[in-house]
């Protein structure tokens, strides 16, 4: 394989294109296609756009030479996973599985689908989203809307199976509807989805902690909880590592006996965090609803992934996620314990070729401190 990093002319090219979609994405399409429409009518556009261009072959192999960027002090092996790099989409916003030939060529190292329920989900009331750049922020309500896993599984497969080198995972929720019922139906819910992806994707995530739903997080209310869904998902017979999404919102105490229940159970990983439910100190409308993305995440999201590595290091693989806009941000995640790194806010303020500022710039940082791979510097100031 040839990487991009070791050709003088492709590395030219690559690193020109992408300052080009930086000023291009900031100056003109931003403030003219972008945040010129309301934030739902602007994602639904991206997802139809990633889906259609994901379909014109010359398009995507223009992207693949212009923006992928390529360095061998990215790749990474996680929880037996081969990963390009450790860039990752956030589940959340490819609800229903329509980006993943883009962010194949665009050069993600793997992209997280859904979440996705058992039963199709028309989730919350619009809107679901409200913009704050002030704070490098999207408020977020939308309350896990998906075409149910039975379809979004199956894309998922096909994506995976045909991809270049993206890795998808798929992320499994509860259903957000009218038949929510007890406990014991919320486990019910988790095991069908959780069946229908065994074997069909490179990893799998359980999202216990989506702040929007009417049934609330009961399975992070308590470890009792936790350990009851668990204790039947363990029955599920799956190939593939399973990571577990965490909340944000609780003290390391609360959040270390969520762990240790884990510890006990068929999980390999734990994705840091969720979504940021307290607005103490910003300037919110009271009548918005739901939780913060990116900026208000960042620091609660890194000291949970510092923790998590000082006592479960050895036991769990840390997928961090919350405020990645700069590579030092990533690179610090790293440093703190991640092995892999998340996002979704600043694709949305920062552009599509933010994968390639990040992977080229994290690729420097590395190399800059004597790192041959990027797993040699997972965990070094926990």
């Amino acid at each position: 394989m040839t990487y991009v990093s070791e050709s003088f002319w492709h590395d030219a090219v690559n690193k020109a294109t992408t300052d080009l979609f930086t000023f291009g994405y900031k100056h003109i399409v931003k403030p003219n296609f972008v945040f010129n429409h309301t934030p739902d009518v602007a994602h639904d556009q991206m997802i139809e756009f990633c889906r259609v261009t994901g379909n014109i072959p010359p398009l995507m192999w223009l992207l693949r030479e212009m923006l992928n960027y390529t360095d061998p002090v990215l790749e990474t092996s996680v929880m037996g996973v081969d990963f390009a790099n450790p860039f990752g989409l956030s589940a959340g916003l490819d609800k229903n599985c329509d980006m993943p030939v883009l962010m194949d060529n665009a050069g993600f190292g793997f992209e997280t689908v859904g979440s996705t329920t058992s039963r199709p989900c028309a989730g919350n009331p619009k809107p679901w989203f409200h913009r704050l750049p002030e704070y490098d922020s999207m408020m977020v309500h939308v309350g896990l809307a998906n075409d149910g896993s039975d379809k979004v599984i199956a894309r998922a497969e096909q994506a995976w199976t045909k991809a270049r080198s993206l890795q998808v995972s798929v992320s499994i929720a509860r259903t957000n509807d009218d038949l929510a019922g007890d406990i014991d139906e919320g486990i019910e819910d988790y095991r069908i989805s959780l069946e229908r992806a065994a074997g069909r994707s490179a990893m799998v995530e359980i999202n216990v902690s989506c702040p929007n739903t009417r049934a609330g997080e009961p399975f992070t209310e308590s470890p009792e909880n936790l350990d009851r869904l668990f204790s039947v998902l363990d029955t599920v017979d799956r190939p593939q590592p399973t990571l577990v999404k965490m909340p944000l919102n609780k003290s390391w105490e609360e959040f270390r006996d969520l762990l240790a229940v884990l510890a006990e159970h068929n999980v390999q990983g734990v994705s840091i965090a969720n979504l940021q439910k307290d607005r103490t100190g910003l300037e919110i409308p009271r009548d918005w609803e739901g939780g913060l993305s990116g900026g208000p995440t960042y620091r609660a999201s890194n000291e949970l992934v510092r923790r998590t590595y000082r006592e479960f290091g050895d036991r769990f693989a840390i997928a961090g996620i919350g405020g990645v806009f700069t590579p030092e941000q990533a690179y610090a995640k790293i440093r703190s314990g991640a092995s892999l790194v998340m996002f979704i806010s600043s694709l949305m303020y920062r552009g599509p070729q933010q994968i390639t500022v990040l992977k080229r710039g994290l690729a420097g940082l590395l190399k800059r401190d004597g790192f041959e791979h990027v797993s040699e510097a997972v965990g070094v100031d926990a």
